[in-house]
C-alpha cells in the first residue's frame, strides 16, 4: 500500500503546498499591486477556488474514463501555467487571472480516487489519513516558510516555486507511482443529483465547504489585522505561524490516530468545529494582540485536527464505482467554500471590520455543529470478502448492503452494520 500511497500523497501535498505557500502573505503583498483594494484581494485569495469547484467534478469523472494518471498530469500542467502567469503579474487583474487558471488544474478528486483504487476498504482509512497528514504537513510548512521566503524572493518567487514543484510532481507521477489497478463494479451508479444530496455525503461535503471558507477568511484577515491594525511587524509573522504549526502538528497526529485509528472521526469533526467557534470568538477581540494570536493558534489546531480524516469520511459514504465523481463533488464544495470565504471576508473587511466578520462566522459554526450531530458515524460501515463464488445477486435490494465490487482479495461487500450484520449477509449469499 505504501508504495503507491506515499508518492501520490506527496504529489497531492505538493499541489496544496503550491496553493498554501502564498496564502499567509498574499493579502499583504497583493495590496501593493496596481489597482488593488481589499475586495479585489479577497477575490485573489479565494478566486482560484471557484475554478477548482467548477473543474473538480469533470476531472474526477474524466479520470474514471481516461485513467487517473493522465487526468492528474493534465491538471498539474495547467496549474504550472497559472503559477507562471501569477509570478509575472504586476497588476491585480492579471494575477487574478493566473489564480483562476491555477484552479482549473483540479486534480484533487482524481488523486484521491487513485489512492482509493490502490487500497482495500480496511486500509483505505489509513491511506486517506496518510494523505491528509501530508496535506497538513504541507499546510504547516507553508505557514512557516511563506513569510521567510517572501522576504527574500517576493510574492513572484513563491509562485515560481509552485511551478517548479508541479513539474517535479509530473515526473514523480510517471516514475514513482505504480500502474493503475483495474477494478470492476457490481452495482449500478447512483444518479448524479441523488449522489450529491444523499444526506450523510451532503453533510460531510458541507463540512468541507465550511472548513475551507473559514480558512480563506483566516488567511485573508490574520496578516491584515495583525500588521495594519495591531502594529505587528510584517517580517515577524513567521513567529505566529511557527507557534500555530507546533500545535497543528500535535492536532494532526491526534486527528489521524483517534479519528481513523480509534473510530472517533465524528467526535473529532465536532471537536474541531468547537475550536473554530473559540478561535473566531478570539478574532473578534482584535484590539488585543495576545488574544488575537491565541485565536490564530486555536484556529490552525482545529484545521489540522480535521484535515487527516475528512477525505476518509467522505469516501465511506459513496459507492466504489463513483469515487472519482463523488470526491470531485466533495472537493468542489471545499473550493466553493474557499471562494466564498475570500469574497465574503474581503467584502466585510473593506466595508465593516473584523468584529462583525468574526461574529457572523461564530454563528455559522454553531449551525454547522448542530448539523454535524445528525451525520451517521463513519465507523458503522464494514466490509467483508467472498472468495468462493457466492451468489451476490441475492444481496440486491437488501437493506443495509451498501456496495459490491471486485477487489484483489475477492468480491467485497460493504454494509451498514447498524442495519444488517455480517452473519446474515453470509447466509443470504450462500
Amino acid at each position: 500500500m505504501l508504495k503507491s500511497v506515499l508518492p501520490l500523497s506527496f504529489i497531492v501535498a505538493n499541489r496544496f503546498f503550491g496553493l498554501f505557500i502564498v496564502l499567509p502573505v498574499l493579502s499583504l503583498y497583493a495590496l501593493n499591486l496596481e489597482g488593488a483594494n481589499e475586495f479585489l484581494v479577497g477575490i485573489l485569495v479565494g478566486g482560484y477556488a471557484i475554478t477548482q469547484m467548477i473543474f473538480q467534478v469533470p476531472f474526477g469523472a474524466i479520470s474514471d474514463k481516461i485513467g487517473r494518471k493522465k487526468a492528474i498530469a493534465i491538471g498539474l500542467l495547467i496549474f504550472t501555467c497559472g503559477s507562471v502567469i501569477c509570478g509575472l503579474s504586476s497588476d491585480i487583474y492579471t494575477m487574478i487571472f493566473g489564480r483562476l487558471l491555477q484552479g482549473v488544474g483540479a486534480i484533487g478528486a482524481a488523486a484521491t480516487a487513485m489512492i482509493s483504487d490502490f487500497t482495500n476498504e480496511e486500509n483505505r482509512s489509513k491511506a486517506m489519513a496518510i494523505m491528509g497528514g501530508f496535506i497538513g504537513i504541507s499546510f504547516s510548512a507553508s505557514m512557516v516558510l511563506s513569510p521567510i521566503l517572501s522576504k527574500s524572493w517576493g510574492l513572484s518567487g513563491l509562485f515560481y516555486l509552485s511551478a517548479v514543484l508541479s513539474i517535479f510532481c509530473i515526473i514523480l507521477l510517471f516514475f514513482a507511482v505504480p500502474k493503475e489497478p483495474k477494478i470492476s463494479h457490481h452495482d449500478p451508479k447512483v444518479p448524479f443529483l441523488k449522489l450529491i444530496f444523499a444526506k450523510d455525503f451532503f453533510i460531510i461535503s458541507l463540512t468541507n465547504l465550511m472548513q475551507k471558507m473559514l480558512t480563506s477568511i483566516a488567511f485573508l484577515a490574520i496578516p491584515i489585522v495583525l500588521v495594519n491594525e495591531l502594529g505587528f511587524v510584517k517580517e515577524n509573522l513567521w513567529q505566529v505561524y511557527v507557534l500555530s504549526t507546533i500545535f497543528g502538528f500535535i492536532a494532526m497526529g491526534l486527528g489521524g490516530f483517534l479519528g481513523d485509528g480509534r473510530g472517533l472521526s465524528k467526535a473529532i469533526l465536532l471537536f474541531g468545529v468547537g475550536l473554530f467557534i473559540v478561535s473566531y470568538a478570539f478574532f473578534s477581540l482584535s484590539n488585543n494582540t495576545v488574544l488575537f494570536i491565541i485565536g490564530v493558534v486555536v484556529f490552525f489546531t482545529g484545521f489540522n485536527l480535521h484535515e487527516p480524516i475528512m477525505q476518509s469520511c467522505a469516501s465511506k459514504f459513496v459507492k466504489s464505482a463513483q469515487k472519482g465523481a463523488a470526491l470531485g463533488v466533495f472537493n468542489s464544495f471545499g473550493f466553493f467554500g474557499s471562494f466564498v470565504g475570500g469574497i465574503f471576508g474581503g467584502f466585510m473587511l473593506h466595508h465593516y471590520d473584523i468584529y462583525a466578520l468574526a461574529m457572523i462566522c461564530v454563528g455559522l459554526c454553531v449551525a454547522w455543529f448542530c448539523l454535524l450531530l445528525t451525520i451517521k458515524d463513519p465507523r458503522v460501515f464494514k466490509t467483508i470478502y467472498f472468495l468462493n463464488g457466492e451468489n451476490l445477486d441475492a444481496l440486491n435490494g437488501i437493506s443495509g448492503v451498501f456496495d459490491k465490487f471486485s477487489a484483489k482479495n475477492g468480491v467485497a461487500v460493504k454494509f451498514d452494520s447498524t442495519l444488517i450484520d455480517e452473519e446474515k449477509i453470509r447466509n443470504l449469499a450462500k
